[in-house]
């Protein structure tokens, strides 16, 4: 086989290339003579297989993140403090078979691995130690004549010993861990003059050529037993010298033409001063020329390189066309993943690339948002109102405009074929959608009067010391909606309403529809010097990325199908989710139902819209009406509407020819299907929605008031209505103005959450230099702790500063 990566092998290989032509001559049953071999196919063919492996050498790295997922060949450098233990002396065997774990991983899928290791000087510091202790015992119980141990001490090792001593236990190990995985290993030892002279850097090659075609993974190191001490500044014509193993990897990687290399050592990645000051921050994705910006701290607790020398690797490998992640391989949480997520293009540590954005990368963006949403907060509320009126004509002034772009994303969706008839509409933007959208956004300004800085609770603590409770933004809001451009305005009003800084992640299918309707916001929040509150997030940032940026963001809101919302709640490890991962609402028929009511409600709750959240998924019967005209009626209606009708288990079990039988009472189907179960009480139906519903919207038709009431009171659901729709379970059917989603949590917010739900609280105290000790036995102060009449302050203008 040969290798599509290096020019040399085909030249070494003709024998084998012309073997290979003659077996597939005969299997073609056209025999070709050695001369047509040699003047015909094989130039042709050489030269063909030629031109690809130099496609590669001359490609360029990886421009994104999410490209590394197409690495093939990748190199895995292990620096010491990874592989050697917190007292230097043997291996962190933990860490180490974490590592083997995800590169046998990788090596089975098709990938070609090979790993650059340190770990040879700690092993045989270790192994060395044992002996000169055990020694030293003998020769202590030989000269004293009594088993006693005194004042035995450990000479300093020289580390070329001890690399001598630890190369064949380190390899050993390897082979031991790569075994359980059926990976075979090899060990290859290099200095820096294998690459300096010619011939040994071809014989180099070819071995790893071959090691790789064999599925082999290589195990490179230093060969430390005879390596000269490096020699400074030693770098010549763009070529790296072998100082430590980073330098190894970068200059393996690049003769190798890997395409990506991770560089694993003891912290997170390149920071843009030293890891543990107050400012460090870790910097996402490093560019070259950026170096002049970087604050370089010490290096590693072990090793000979540091974070400058990593750096130095890194930049020299990416100009050779090889991609370079540098990240943490210590850390207890992410070690047992953290080569595979970097491969599988996860924001992990820091990413070196050729290719700079644009514009500012989310992190960039955050920030920008986060501050000028403080001088959005402090904004009178006219002022607030007076932005989200501006983008309500916006929308209306731009109508024309923002149709030719929605229309763009509508021709692009429709030709990919890839959305359904229920996203397609979600997706379609019309004339009444944009003034339906202007007048629940100049609800949402009228309702902004009172949001922000409203007292809740006013209490005298003392003589002089007040204390107030008060509404107060949350801070930066990250919302993740899909094929819904309509979502972008509606949350942007509510979190200018709320004085809070948005982060929007809108699905690629709305990309131009997005695009104008977030230049059209900032256009409005720039009449008071605030156009950043808002970001439109438009990078190839993966969500999972996003969640993962708990110090920046607050609250995440995601916008779109059960499954979107569950995996943002996975993710999400250490940010909020407001939101809910399913709508199963339940419309149950109860024996005292009118006829006329419930054709009427259960008609609108599953065909109104049924790719809705709070459209009816399980329609509920009391067991009277089974067999009634009422019934009958349903069933005919449902017919009508073409709805799929999926039996219950028991109302199967009324039935000789039944529907298909439901495969789980607990389905969101969001189209024009449902459930239909029979139950024989109220309470059954209640304990039937707690036991299968989502607690988001549930219904009960009847015209018995307590049977309603008890329904209404005993349902533990976000909302639960009496004959009436559950499609009116929204922001702005509710009067909200709008939602930013609808919350089946137990704290904070509940329901569709609007302008109320955005809003946190904080503390004020205000005093007169009183202190604790004041009221203790022995103060002079007692405390009072009266309730005072809430009296709303009223708001003083802040003159908003212009960003020239």
């Amino acid at each position: 086989m040969l290798s599509r990566y290096h020019p040399v092998v085909v030249s070494e290989s003709a024998g084998q290339l012309t073997m290979l032509l003659q077996r597939l001559s005969l299997c073609a049953g056209l025999p070709l003579s050695p001369r047509t071999q040699r003047t015909t196919i094989f130039p042709r063919l050489a030269k063909a297989l030629t031109q690809v492996s130099l496609a590669r050498a001359n490609s360029n790295s990886f421009a994104h993140r999410g490209e590394l997922r197409k690495a093939k060949r990748i190199v895995v450098k292990l620096g010491s403090a990874v592989v050697t233990r917190g007292d230097e002396c043997g291996l962190a065997l933990g860490r180490l078979a974490s590592v083997v774990e995800q590169v046998a991983m990788l090596q089975n899928q098709g990938r070609e691995m090979m790993i650059v290791t340190s770990g040879a000087v700690a092993f045989g510091k270790q192994r060395l130690r044992h002996e000169i202790l055990l020694s030293q015992s003998v020769r202590q119980a030989l000269h004293s004549g009594q088993n006693q141990l005194k004042d035995m001490s450990v000479p300093v090792l020289e580390a070329r010993a001890c690399a001598a001593a630890g190369q064949s236990g380190l390899m050993a190990l390897y082979e031991a861990m790569f075994a359980q995985y059926s990976t075979c290993t090899a060990q290859v030892l290099v200095t820096n003059l294998d690459f300096h002279d010619d011939q040994k850097r071809r014989n180099l090659n070819s071995t790893l050529q071959e090691l790789l075609r064999m599925n082999i993974v290589p195990i490179i190191n230093t060969n430390d037993a005879v390596v000269p001490p490096p020699e400074p500044n030693s770098d010549l014509q763009g070529v790296i010298s072998i100082k430590d193993n980073d330098s190894l990897a970068a200059r393996l990687a690049v003769e190798m033409k890997a395409d990506l290399l991770i560089a694993l050592s003891d912290v997170e990645g390149l920071y843009d001063s030293p890891p543990g000051t107050d400012d460090a921050k870790l910097i996402d994705i490093f560019y070259p020329g950026d170096q002049l910006s970087i604050t370089y701290g010490t290096k590693s607790r072990v090793g000979i390189g540091g974070m400058e020398a990593k750096v130095k690797a890194a930049l020299w490998a990416l100009q050779g066309g090889t991609s370079v992640v540098i990240a943490n391989g210590t850390h207890p949480k992410v070690t047992g993943h953290v080569i595979t997520d970097i491969v599988e293009g996860k924001k992990v540590g820091t990413f070196f690339s050729e290719v700079k954005p644009a514009g500012p990368t989310v992190e960039q963006q955050t920030e920008m948002a986060r501050n000028s949403g403080r001088t959005l907060a402090a904004l009178h509320p006219d002022q607030r109102g007076e932005i989200i009126c501006h983008l309500a004509d916006l929308l209306v002034e731009k109508k024309e405009e923002i149709l030719a772009a929605n229309k763009m994303d509508m021709d692009l969706a429709v030709s990919a074929g890839q959305l359904s008839s229920a996203l397609l509409n979600r997706l379609s933007l019309s004339p009444a959608k944009l003034n339906s959208l202007a007048i629940g956004l100049r609800q949402i300004a009228v309702a902004s009067q009172d949001s922000v800085g409203r007292v809740l609770r006013r209490t005298r603590v003392a003589h002089n010391l007040e204390l107030e409770q008060i509404t107060v933004p949350i801070g930066v809001l990250l919302v993740i909606f899909e094929a819904r451009p309509d979502c972008l305005p509606q949350v942007s009003a509510l979190a200018i309403a709320s004085g809070n800084a948005l982060l929007a992640k809108g699905g690629k299918e709305a990309a131009n529809t997005n695009r104008i309707l977030h230049e059209l916001t900032q256009e409005a929040l720039d009449i008071h010097w605030v156009k950043e509150a808002v970001q439109l997030v438009s990078t190839r940032e993966e969500v999972e990325d996003l969640c993962r940026l708990d110090e920046m963001i607050d609250l995440i809101i995601p916008r779109g199908s059960s499954q979107l919302v569950r995996n943002i709640q996975s993710a999400a490890k250490g940010i909020p989710v407001l939101g809910h991962s399913e709508g199963i609402c339940h419309v149950y028929i109860d024996s005292e139902a009118a006829i006329d009511k419930v054709i009427k409600i259960v008609r609108d709750s599953k065909c109104d819209y049924p790719a809705a959240c709070n459209a009816m998924e399980t329609l509920l019967v009391h067991r009277d009406i089974l067999r009634t005209p009422l019934f009958d009626q349903i069933i005919d209606m449902l017919r009508t509407e073409q709805v799929k009708i999926h039996a219950g288990p028991r109302f199967a079990s009324y039935l000789t020819f039944s529907p298909s039988e439901v495969k789980s009472l607990r389905t969101e189907y969001g189209d024009l299907e449902c459930c239909i179960e029979v139950v024989d009480t109220m309470q059954e139906a209640i304990d039937h929605i707690h036991r299968y519903g989502s607690s988001h919207t549930d219904v009960i038709v009847t015209e018995n008031e307590d049977t309603a009431e008890r329904f209404l009171q005993q349902l533990d659901s976000a909302c639960v209505f009496w004959n009436a729709s559950s499609r009116f379970a929204d922001g702005y059917r509710f009067g909200l103005g709008a939602e930013v989603g609808i919350s089946t949590a137990r704290i904070h917010a509940r329901g569709p959450v609007g302008l109320e739900g955005l809003l946190t609280t904080k503390w004020v105290l205000r005093g007169d230099g009183h202190t604790a000790a004041d009221f203790s036995e022995q103060g002079t102060m007692k405390y009072l702790h009266e309730n005072l009449p809430v009296t709303q302050p009223q708001p003083r203008q802040i003159a908003a500063q212009s960003e020239d």
